[in-house]
């Protein structure tokens, strides 16, 4: 695992506290060897973890779709700089360019992010580890809720082991690094329909 996609909020959040967490992440990952690719912007996490990673050796990739390129204000110090024509390609080029998913604090965007790319997994379209780093307790409520889905019978656990979350950014690379991905797609058999 060389390249990890990061997926993050355009937005500082509320306390200092995540921004100053984004740029020691970045720091750690740069110094361990680490490149990133990210959502392109140079405000909020995005731009505090694109920074802070490529300040410390990361080659730094953004991805920006060309109607955020304004508003996310499009990172020109970076390695590269893409600007594409819409969500679904940024997402899909990310993808393409990493060896695993790496999930920060953030709103709407980094959530559909999040799922879409835990879908593909689900559905046997992929085999790279997605980690959330539960910053803070950012997304507690998010995991008690995909073991709430379990429980319910809407999630089979198989499924709700692909989402690997930690509050610990390196133990949750370190887990990241040992994941194996399952051998075939778990969320449907015939024995359950």
């Amino acid at each position: 695992m060389k390249t990890l996609a990061v997926f993050c909020g355009s937005s500082p959040g509320r306390v200092g506290a995540y921004v100053d967490g984004a740029k020691q992440l970045g720091n750690w990952l740069g110094e361990n060897g680490f490149d990133i690719v990210y959502g392109g912007g140079m405000i909020g996490m995005m731009g505090a973890i694109a920074d802070a990673s490529m300040a410390a050796g990361s080659h730094v990739s953004g991805i920006i779709p060309d109607f955020l390129a304004r508003k996310e204000i499009a990172h020109q110090g970076i390695h590269r700089l893409e600007v594409v024509e819409n969500m679904h390609v940024r997402k899909r080029k990310m993808y393409e360019m990493c060896d695993g998913v790496l999930i920060l604090p953030g709103g709407f965007g980094t959530l559909d992010e999040m799922f879409e790319i835990i879908t593909w997994s689900q559905l046997g379209q992929h085999t790279k580890p997605v980690g959330i780093w539960n910053q803070m307790g950012y997304f507690n409520q998010l995991i008690a809720f995909a073991d709430h889905m379990c429980s319910e019978g809407f999630m089979d656990p198989s499924t709700r082991n692909l989402l690997l979350h930690n509050e610990d950014y390196k133990m949750l690379i370190h887990q990241m690094q040992q994941w194996q991905a399952p051998p075939s797609p778990g969320w449907l058999s015939l024995e359950k329909i």
